[in-house]
């Protein structure tokens, strides 16, 4: 029988926040964060992941401050970093795997580098990484993917969540479903707070005021796992190129036929890849 979202559905207060974040199985922690599109949360992202992973592992998937259940917060007021720290915290974890997509990519490589003894292992899938060509194209604009996310957030209309599942995965057939194009939709209407407070935000960098510092990604010790989808309109793959070259102890798989969702798109080889990476590294 499939996990439920409500049978593992839990809520921490930290010194900050009160977070919402999904848990199951038991062993070494591994923490997973979400993505920024409108409606994401621990369980969007990762409810074809979270069953299989827990087989093996301890799993947390967060609701990160300003999405999902949890706490709204203006970009004034949020340090993803410092919010994943204040998790661990508050659930007495000393350290633990992360597993982040974009936005929670983003979010492990920094914390990978401002907080080294808390974490064991680093997994990213189309992480960004500053304003570098792979992410923001010709004329520095947003890429084709941000764009979309964008306008979804102004206007999360199924017909705009439909446009935002589209570019986020290779198979638009298989995934952009009318049923998952208005579940999104009425998730990210559900917390109006959360679209305004990211739209306000943009001039000053929502969703991620704070980026991770490139000199700094040589200094990263742990064992890192970078999984990209060659067809992501989002970030394009040459990021994690970039992070490969720069993380010491890192190695990097590029899925064809896989854009920016690759827990999503190929849950069962994802899930193999991170419990393989975890459990011998």
């Amino acid at each position: 029988m499939a996990i439920d979202a409500k049978d593992i559905a839990r809520t921490v207060r930290t010194a900050d926040w009160e977070l919402r974040y999904y848990e199951a199985g038991s062993g070494h922690p591994l923490v997973l964060l979400h993505g920024s599109g409108p409606g994401a949360t621990g369980w969007s992202n990762f409810a074809g992941n979270i069953e299989a992973l827990a087989e093996h592992f301890h799993v947390y998937a967060v609701d990160m401050p300003g999405w999902g259940e949890s706490s709204a917060a203006t970009v004034d007021q949020l340090d993803h970093v410092d919010a994943a720290i204040q998790f661990l915290d508050a659930l007495g974890i000393e350290k633990a795997a992360f597993v982040g997509n974009s936005m929670g990519g983003q979010t492990s490589i920094r914390l990978a580098t401002e907080h080294p003894g808390r974490i064991t292992h680093l997994v990213t899938m189309g992480p960004p990484v500053g304003r570098i060509p792979t992410l923001f194209g010709a004329g520095d604009g947003p890429s084709e993917g941000l764009k979309v996310l964008i306008e979804a957030y102004r206007d999360p209309s199924p017909e705009n969540m439909r446009r935002l599942v589209e570019i986020m995965v290779f198979d638009k057939a298989r995934f952009a479903t009318p049923e998952l194009c208005e579940a999104r939709s009425d998730a990210a209407l559900a917390r109006p707070e959360h679209l305004a407070n990211y739209v306000e935000g943009l001039p000053k960098g929502a969703p991620l005021p704070k980026w991770v510092r490139p000199e700094l990604l040589s200094r990263i010790e742990v064992p890192t796992l970078l999984i990209h989808g060659r067809d992501d309109r989002v970030v394009s793959y040459e990021t994690s190129l970039f992070l490969l070259a720069n993380i010491p102890d890192s190695r990097l798989v590029v899925l064809n036929r896989c854009g920016h969702w690759a827990m999503i798109e190929h849950p069962d080889e994802f899930n193999r890849l991170v419990t393989d990476f975890v459990a011998n590294n």
